[in-house]
């Protein structure tokens, strides 16, 4: 991944766009990333707009955050709750236990 200043774009998008072939460029400013130009020979459409949509975000968010609190299933944990069916259950019981 290559990253590149708003500052120090001196060519046009299309150049950069032309260049990418795998790698994706992060465009910042102030250090911060504002932009991404990505390649798009192994994405189709829907992945790229499921990627950035809303409700996507807050799931990734929601799961780093009960990561980040060892809120874990360990791999046969998680094959017992899933041939059970009792993973949405589970997840239910403990958003209900949380909301009390």
């Amino acid at each position: 991944m290559k990253t590149l200043k708003l500052s120090k774009a001196s060519r046009s998008l299309a150049d950069y766009a032309r260049e990418l072939d795998e790698e994706i460029v992060v465009l910042t400013e102030r250090n911060k990333p504002v932009a991404a130009v990505i390649p798009l020979k192994q994405v189709d459409r829907e992945s790229l707009a499921l990627s950035a949509h809303p409700e996507f975000l807050d799931l990734i968010a929601r799961s780093r955050r009960e990561f980040a609190a060892g809120k874990t299933l360990s791999l046969e944990e998680m094959k017992k709750a899933v041939l059970r069916g009792g993973l949405a259950n589970r997840r239910l019981k403990q958003t209900r236990k949380a909301h009390r």
